[in-house]
C-alpha cells in the first residue's frame, strides 16, 4: 500500500513538473498570426492579439491585450480595445499535434464603441462580412459578391466588466456610455441561433438585463439578425441617460419589463413602463404620483420608422390613449401622436399638472369633476406641437376667488363666487407649441357668476393676455343692471394679465363704451339728464358729483 502511494506521488509529481515545463517548450506565441487571421476573417475586421501565455492547467491561451478594427467609414479607432483575451483551447491537440483548437474566447474589460449614422446605419452592421466595408454614408458594402457567414462556432462567448459608448456620426448629442457590461453567449455560430444573456450598469444608478436568443447573423447587415428576448431595466434616468434630447424638457426615472422580437426587419416591442418623477415640459415640474404605460410598438428597421399601436397611459382612475407613428431622423425624432382621453378624474391627474407645465395661480389646486380631451401632438420631439379640444366639468379651483379678483372690475365689483370658484364647465381648443400656449374658444360656466368666453395666449414665461366677455346670470346680473350696465346679456368685456401664479383682472373700457355706445345708452338726452361720460362713469363705478 505504501509503495502505491509512492507510486502515485511520483506520478503526480512528474504530472506537476510536465505542466510547468510544457508551457516553456511550447511556443504559443507561433500561433498568434493563426488566430489573428482566423479571428480577422470571420468578423471581416483587422484583429491584432498582444504576447500570448499558455496555462494547461485551466487549458486556455491568454493575450496580454487586443484590437478590433472599425470599419473604416465610421472611425481609425478600434471597435474594440480590450485588456486581456483568453482563450479556452483543447490541450490534447495543442500538446502532440499543435494544433489550435478553440472552444471559448473571454474578453476582459473590453471598451466598445457603437456609431450609427443619421440613415441608421451601424458601425457592427458590416461584422462577420469578409468584404472591404463602404463608406458609412451610402449605408451598403463594397465589393460585388453577395456576402455570406464565416464558418466559425465556438461554444462560449463572454465579456467580463466591459464599457459600451453609444453615438451617433457627426452628431452633436454626447454619447451614451454604459459601464459593467456582461454578456455571454453559448454554442456561437453565425449560421445557427444561439441563447445569450447581457447586462449593463446605467448611468444615474440603473441597470438593464437582455435574456433571450438571437441568430443566425445577417451576413449582408449584422443590425438586422435575428432577435427574441426578454428585456428588464430598472431605474433608467431619461436626463442621466441621454435618452431623450435636453431641449424637449422630458425626464423622469423609468422601470421597465418587457420583449423584443426581430425578424430583421421589424421589431416588436411589448411591455409595461412604471415612469417616477416624470417631466414632459420645458418649464415642468416632475409629477407627484407614479404613471404607468402599456404599450406595443413596432419599429422598421431600415427605414427607422415605428407605429405605436397601443400605448394605455393612466395615473390612478385616469386613463388615456396614445397611439400614432414617429420617424427618427439622424439626432431628431418627428411624431405623429394623438391622445384621447376620456372622463378622467381630475383628483388622480392633478398631481400631473406640474409635469406639463401647467401652474395654478399660487395657493389653488383642482378638486374634483372630470377631464377629457382629444390632442393631436407633432413635429419633432424637442419642439412639440399639441393641439386640440380640452373639457373641464363639475370641477372646482379650490383656494381661488375669483369674485374677490373681480372686485378690480368696478362692474362685476358685486360678484360672489366664494372661497372656491366652483366650474360647471370650461371648454377650449388649445395649442401648445415653444413659442407659448394659445386658447381659443373659452367658455367657462361657473354657477354663482354666470358664462365667461373669449381667448388668449400664455408666453413660455408664463404671462397671460386675455381678453374675456363675462356675460353674468342671477344676482351677478341684476348688480350689473344697477350699475347701469345693460343687463347680463350683453357682457362686460375684461382682460386677464399677470401670470398663471398671479392672474390680475383689469377692465376693458373701451370695448364697455363701445358695446354701450353700439347697443345705445338708455336715458341719454334731456329727459334722463345723463351723458355718455356719465354712463361711462357707472361702467367704472364712480360717482358723480351733486350739481
Amino acid at each position: 500500500m505504501k509503495r502505491a502511494l509512492q507510486v502515485v506521488g511520483i506520478v503526480v509529481g512528474l504530472l506537476l513538473v510536465v505542466a510547468i515545463a510544457l508551457p516553456f517548450l511550447i511556443d504559443v506565441n507561433s500561433f498568434r498570426p493563426r488566430l489573428e487571421s482566423e479571428l480577422s476573417t470571420a468578423l471581416g475586421r483587422q484583429v491584432k492579439v498582444g504576447n500570448l501565455k499558455l496555462s494547461l492547467l485551466s487549458g486556455s491561451v491568454s493575450a496580454e491585450d487586443l484590437s478590433i478594427a472599425d470599419d473604416p467609414g465610421f472611425s481609425k479607432d478600434p471597435f474594440i480595445r480590450a485588456k486581456s483575451l483568453d482563450v479556452g483551447v483543447d490541450v490534447m491537440p495543442l500538446i502532440f499535434s499543435k494544433a489550435l483548437h478553440i472552444n471559448d474566447l473571454t474578453l476582459t474589460q473590453p471598451e466598445i464603441m457603437l456609431l450609427r449614422t443619421s440613415t441608421g446605419k451601424w458601425n457592427f452592421s458590416s461584422l462577420g462580412n469578409n468584404r472591404a466595408s463602404a463608406p458609412a454614408n451610402t449605408g451598403k458594402p463594397a465589393g460585388n459578391q453577395p456576402a455570406s457567414n464565416p464558418n466559425l462556432s465556438v461554444g462560449k462567448l463572454e465579456v467580463k466588466n466591459g464599457r459600451v459608448t453609444v453615438g451617433e456620426v457627426g452628431g452633436a448629442t454626447k454619447p451614451k456610455v454604459y459601464d459593467k457590461v456582461g454578456i455571454v453567449v453559448r454554442n456561437f455560430s453565425f449560421s445557427n441561433e444561439f441563447p445569450f444573456t447581457m447586462t449593463a450598469s446605467l448611468p444615474a444608478g440603473g441597470s438593464l438585463k437582455l435574456d433571450g436568443r438571437a441568430g443566425p447573423i445577417d451576413p449582408q447587415d449584422a443590425s438586422l439578425t435575428p432577435l427574441e428576448a426578454k428585456i428588464v431595466v430598472k431605474k433608467l434616468d431619461l436626463a442621466a441617460s441621454g435618452f431623450v434630447e435636453p431641449a424637449s424638457g422630458v425626464a423622469g426615472v423609468l422601470d421597465f419589463d418587457g420583449t423584443l422580437k426581430s425578424n430583421g426587419k421589424d421589431l416588436n416591442s411589448n411591455g409595461n413602463v412604471v415612469a417616477n418623477k416624470l417631466k414632459v415640459s420645458p418649464k415642468g415640474s416632475p409629477a407627484g404620483r407614479e404613471v404607468d404605460i402599456k404599450y406595443a410598438v413596432v419599429h422598421d428597421l431600415q427605414k427607422q420608422t415605428g407605429t405605436i399601436s397601443q400605448a394605455e397611459i393612466s395615473m390612478g382612475k385616469a386613463l388615456a390613449q396614445l397611439t400614432g407613428t414617429y420617424q427618427m431622423q439622424g439626432n431628431s425624432t418627428l411624431v405623429n401622436l394623438k391622445l384621447i382621453g376620456q372622463g378622467m378624474p381630475v383628483d388622480d391627474l392633478e398631481a400631473m399638472l406640474p409635469a406639463i407645465g401647467v401652474v395654478l395661480p399660487s395657493g389653488s389646486s383642482l378638486k374634483g369633476g372630470t377631464l377629457s380631451t382629444n390632442l393631436g401632438i407633432s413635429g419633432p420631439t424637442d419642439k412639440l406641437v399639441i393641439a386640440g379640444p380640452l373639457k373641464l366639468a363639475d370641477s372646482k379651483l379650490a383656494g381661488f376667488d375669483l369674485g374677490s379678483k373681480l372686485s378690480a372690475i368696478s362692474a362685476l365689483g358685486g360678484a360672489k363666487t366664494g372661497s372656491d370658484t366652483v366650474i360647471q364647465n370650461l371648454s377650449t381648443n388649445a395649442r401648445v407649441a415653444p413659442e407659448g400656449i394659445k386658447t381659443d374658444d373659452v367658455n367657462l360656466v361657473i354657477p354663482s357668476l354666470g358664462t365667461l368666453t373669449g381667448a388668449g395666449t400664455i408666453n413660455p414665461a408664463g404671462a397671460l393676455d386675455y381678453h374675456m366677455l363675462a356675460r353674468l346670470s342671477g344676482a351677478a346680473a341684476g348688480l350689473t343692471q344697477i350699475a347701469g350696465i345693460g343687463g347680463g346679456s350683453a357682457g362686460v368685456p375684461f382682460f386677464i394679465r399677470g401670470t398663471t401664479s398671479s392672474p390680475q383682472f383689469a377692465p376693458d373700457v373701451q370695448g364697455m363704451l363701445a358695446g354701450r355706445l353700439k347697443g345705445g345708452i338708455p336715458g341719454v338726452g334731456a329727459a334722463g339728464g345723463n351723458s355718455p361720460l356719465g354712463a361711462l362713469g357707472g361702467l367704472l363705478g364712480k360717482k358723480k358729483k351733486k350739481p
